[in-house]
């Protein structure tokens, strides 16, 4: 099992799922965090502090968001591994938005 950064994540990237994480699995990109299905120790810290509940165990995605477990191993092989993540300037206002696929920024 490994867990998923979901699109909720989107748009906020709080961080408090990176400072928590053993194993240094969370990558960070330009306002959204993935995490490393091959580094994940599946401990579920993360999970338990992230203040959107954008993450969630792989089991539990539903075939709504199956697309964020692809989506989580792609760009966590092209970005890289977050250190001190600090949320986007617009978190709080982004947090309440659903469906924010659209919104994700690559590189």
């Amino acid at each position: 099992m490994t867990y998923v950064v979901t699109d909720a994540c989107i748009g906020c990237r709080y961080g408090d799922c990176v400072s928590v994480c053993p194993q240094a699995a969370f990558h960070e990109g330009p306002n959204f965090v993935v995490i490393n299905p091959q580094s994940c120790a599946n401990c579920g810290l993360c999970e338990m502090v992230c203040p959107v509940s954008a993450i969630v165990a792989k089991q539990d995605l539903g075939e709504d968001r199956a697309w964020c477990l692809e989506l989580n191993a792609e760009l966590s092989a092209q970005w890289p591994v977050a250190r001190e993540t600090k949320p986007v300037a617009k978190a709080d206002e982004n947090s309440f938005l659903v469906g924010k696929r659209h919104l994700l920024l690559l590189p």
